[in-house]
């Protein structure tokens, strides 16, 4: 089946027209009812009869259908509808009467008849099928094109169509005189043609889909075979159809020769077009002859302004040289400026005589560029000098050129000029490190560097445009400068302690203090709250560290001198210095204070960051000194005991030592100022007390060597009889002890108190050792009576040194006193359990030394006394007392001593 687009347009004849366009001017009504077989009416509505005066009338019955075998009447139910004919294949049959099929007509076909009823004409419709394809038609001219076009019988006459077309034109002139009325409806006569314009095309439209309705369903009965149709066409239907399609053809033929026209006027178009162009290469030697004859005219032109170029150019040369910047510069534009004018007519030849002008413009911004870096000098001495160049520079930066030159940028080469003679002034001979050369060179800079920022804000800025803003320029390059020479310092070699402390404080205070920076003096124009940091973080921190480092080394350096010093004079023949108090003296307990005090606090002037490290770096300093100073005693001690190195004075200088101990511990407060936390001295006071003990401790093992040969006899027969070997302990120890006069409190009575001790746990030493064994109540008695008269003998021997009563270790032998007293031995576990409350580490080992030394206890008693030491809780140890017993093992071990010292009870 033929697509909708191969149908031409829908024939009509003119009754069929008029019919169309009385419906379309009406606007209204319906079409398409049959009253009766043979008649076929319109129906229009009541407003359109009443202006046309179209009542129903009957017309020509345009054919019947038969459906089915059986011919039915149209009506209201059964409406005619129109089928699409395709007038290639419209073919009458032979002996009807008519013409016979059209040569259009192609390929195997289907044919089905239409039977109208009073007529009995029949036509043949073939319906042929449609290729996906369809091959393009071959070219035909027009006199193919007519002979080929059907000659078709015109149809009979529409009786009605007079009539009609009467009534047409009267509704139509009706309704244009009502809507056209007024002068104003006029304007709107384009919008009523496009709506009339749309109606009628859409009853085309409406009129074609009915006819495509009824080829569908005449295609259908084919197939089938269950129906057969018959129609009677009037001869005026067809003829018009094919009229339509003939002009449709003919419009296509057109269309094809237009076409072929335009290619044909378009090849003639591009023949021309290759004529001209070889044309125009045989005149291109003429033109070239033409460009040569312009260039020797504007040569011929130019030729006096040329010649007089090389003296032009001698001349500018010879006013740079003089400094005669703006001369200069007017020279040199206008030989730029004949350049200009040379180079267009001569199509961008450079010509010899302009090739010295490029060094010339060099030579010019060299000199501008010499007056600028300058600056602060020609302010001073020829200040039009200066204000010249920048001058030219600034005139120079509007200037535009037709050269394809790149921009000379005078400006920018001036601002450089500025800033790098500035930076060549005060930074460009390195800095030689050597002792105080830095502290030199930075004092030279506080007072340069403010000089040459007033000076730029009196002399220069007003030699300058004012959007150089010289002043902030000279600010900003001076910080730059100095910023970028002291990176290179720090990447060279380490400084030393004092260089760095220098820089650190002089960077963090000085520069940006009153005196430079931070001046009041110093405008706004200068900017100066956008400076970078003069040193980064990393650079402070560098800084700290090889400071603390550097300060580190020469602390332990002077320490250890100290030490060596107090170290060497312990060997002397006479006795340590005093002071006006009599204590031993020395000045090393100040000196190392002093050292370290004095670095601790000049770090408050530069940050208290620093200042914390080298806080830290004293205490871990003196720490280190503690120990150093311990280990010399104990080489000292061990020298002199083997004998060695023997010192003449050799208590005396141990006792001048726990003076130093004593100075250092009272005076180390002053490493701890207010922010430092409150634990931080704890390593430094345990390392004083641990050198205080070692002291002690070497003091007490002389005391001991002068008295372990009078305790050898002790106890004996001798003993129990006679008080000598006591009173012999007691004038070797107070004669030892003498010197302690000289030692400042609280040492000496912790030295006294350590003493006191030795002398008890060496008298209790000597008891448990078994030497002697009562012999009978008597023995004991007297033994018990020795006790008691040797506690008082040593207490009064202390008191009368200085030793408190109430931190003694005497009263122990009081207690052993009443264990001997006893008589009844039944009675010594009540003894025994009271000596326990009283010294909780006594032991089983003691307690049995002691009943051996009763001579009377028998195996049971024994038993029965030393079952009371496990009898009841553990008692616990009285506050602040001191193990007594747990020190004097049985058999006695060699005496040892346990600080620091407390009470015995």
């Amino acid at each position: 089946m033929s697509q909708w687009w191969e149908y031409p347009a829908l024939p009509r004849g003119p009754g069929e027209r008029a019919i169309l366009k009385a419906k379309a001017i009406c606007g209204g009504g319906r079409t398409g009812r049959l009253a009766k077989p043979g008649e076929f009416h319109i129906r229009l509505s009541s407003a359109t009869q009443s202006r046309s005066g179209v009542q129903w009338r009957p017309m020509p019955t345009l054919f019947h259908l038969h459906l089915r075998g059986k011919t039915e009447k149209p009506g209201r139910q059964r409406c005619l509808r129109f089928l699409p004919i395709t007038p290639t294949s419209l073919s009458f049959p032979e002996g009807a009467g008519q013409e016979p099929s059209s040569s259009f007509s192609a390929g195997p076909r289907r044919s089905l008849q239409l039977r109208g009823a009073p007529t009995l004409r029949a036509l043949t419709w073939t319906f042929a099928p449609t290729p996906t394809s369809a091959p393009a038609p071959p070219a035909m001219d027009s006199a193919a094109r007519d002979k080929m076009q059907p000659a078709l019988p015109p149809g009979p006459e529409w009786p009605e169509q007079e009539r009609a077309e009467q009534l047409a034109r009267g509704a139509a002139l009706k309704w244009a005189s009502g809507i056209f009325y007024r002068p104003e409806q006029l304007a709107r006569l384009g919008q009523y043609r496009s709506r009339e314009v749309q109606r009628t095309c859409s009853l085309e439209a409406r009129i074609k889909v009915g006819i495509r309705q009824e080829a569908g369903v005449l295609r259908a009965g084919c197939r089938t075979g269950q129906a057969s149709l018959a129609a009677s066409l009037p001869q005026s239907v067809v003829q018009s159809y094919l009229e339509g399609v003939k002009t449709g053809v003919r419009q296509l033929a057109w269309a094809l020769e237009a076409v072929q026209g335009a290619r044909e006027a378009l090849g003639q178009a591009h023949a021309l077009l290759q004529g001209m162009a070889e044309a125009a290469q045989t005149l291109e030697p003429l033109r070239e002859q033409v460009v040569q004859h312009k260039q020797l005219q504007a040569m011929s032109q130019l030729l006096p302004r040329l010649r007089a170029v090389p003296a032009a150019l001698a001349h500018t040369q010879t006013l740079i040289d003089a400094q005669r910047l703006l001369e200069a510069y007017v020279s040199l534009r206008e030989l730029e400026q004949l350049q200009e004018e040379t180079w267009a007519p001569l199509g961008g030849l450079e010509l010899p005589v302009f090739e010295g002008l490029g060094p010339l413009a060099e030579a010019l911004g060299q000199a501008v560029e010499a007056a600028a870096g300058a600056a602060g000098r020609l302010a001073r001495e020829d200040p039009a000098l200066l204000v010249a160049a920048m001058r030219v520079a600034e005139v120079d930066a509007g200037r535009t050129t037709s050269l394809e030159q790149a921009a000379r940028d005078w400006r920018q080469r001036c601002l450089r000029a500025l800033q790098e003679g500035l930076e060549r002034i005060h930074f460009g001979t390195p800095l030689q490190p050597g002792p105080g050369a830095l502290a030199e060179w930075l004092e030279a800079l506080r007072v340069a560097l403010p000089a040459e920022l007033a000076a730029a804000e009196a002399l220069v800025a007003p030699c300058c445009p004012p959007h150089y803003n010289v002043v902030r320029l000279w600010a900003h390059t001076l910080h730059s400068g100095l910023r970028r020479c002291l990176q290179q310092l720090l990447e060279g070699p380490q400084l030393e302690a004092a260089d760095a402390f220098t820089l650190l404080h002089w960077a963090l205070h000085v520069y940006l203090g009153p005196e430079m920076m931070g001046s009041l003096e110093l405008g706004p124009e200068a900017d100066v709250s956008d400076l970078e940091p003069l040193l980064t973080l990393e650079n402070i921190e560098q800084l700290e560290t090889i400071f603390v480092a550097k300060v580190q080394a020469s602390v332990a350096q002077w320490l250890q001198k100290a030490l060596d010093g107090d170290v060497a004079e312990w060997g002397r023949e006479q006795e340590p210095d005093t002071d006006p108090s009599g204590f031993y003296h020395s000045p090393m307990p100040a000196i190392v204070l002093q050292i370290l005090d004095e670095n601790v606090r000049v770090t408050r002037m530069v940050s208290e960051s620093l200042q914390r490290r080298v806080h830290g770096m004293a205490l871990s300093e003196l720490s280190a000194f503690l120990r150093s100073f311990s280990d010399a005693l104990i080489r000292f001690s061990r020298d002199h005991l083997r004998g060695e190195a023997t010192a003449p004075h050799y208590v005396p200088y141990l006792l001048a030592t726990l003076n130093h101990q004593s100075a250092l511990s009272s005076s180390v407060s002053v490493l701890q100022p207010d922010w430092v936390a409150p634990g931080a001295l704890a390593p430094v006071e345990a390392a004083l007390d641990e050198l205080q003990r070692r002291i002690c401790r070497l003091v007490l093992e002389a005391l001991l060597a002068e008295l372990q040969p009078l305790f050898a006899a002790l106890p004996s027969r001798r003993w129990l009889s006679s008080p000598e070997l006591l009173d012999d302990v007691c004038e070797r120890t107070a004669s030892f002890c003498q010197d302690f006069r000289h030692v400042r409190d609280p040492a000496v009575q912790l030295l006294l108190a350590e003493a006191e001790r030795t002398v008890v746990l060496q008298y209790l030493r000597a008891l448990m050792q078994g030497r002697l064994v009562c012999r009978g109540a008597d023995e004991r008695t007297q033994a018990a009576e020795r006790l008691r008269h040797d506690a008082a003998q040593l207490r009064e021997l202390f008191l009368g040194l200085g030793l408190e009563e109430s931190v003694q270790c005497a009263p122990v032998l009081l207690a052993l006193r009443e264990l001997l007293n006893l008589r009844d031995p039944t009675l010594l576990g009540l003894e025994v359990a009271g000596l326990r409350q009283q010294f909780p580490d006594v032991s089983e080992d003691h307690v049995s030394a002691l009943l051996d030394l009763r001579g009377d206890v028998s195996r049971e008693q024994r038993l029965a006394a030393l079952s009371s030491l496990q009898a009841g809780p553990q008692p616990s140890p009285p506050a602040g007392g001191r193990a007594l017993f747990s020190l004097v093992p049985a058999p006695a071990p060699p005496l040892s001593s346990c600080l620091p010292s407390g009470s015995c009870a």
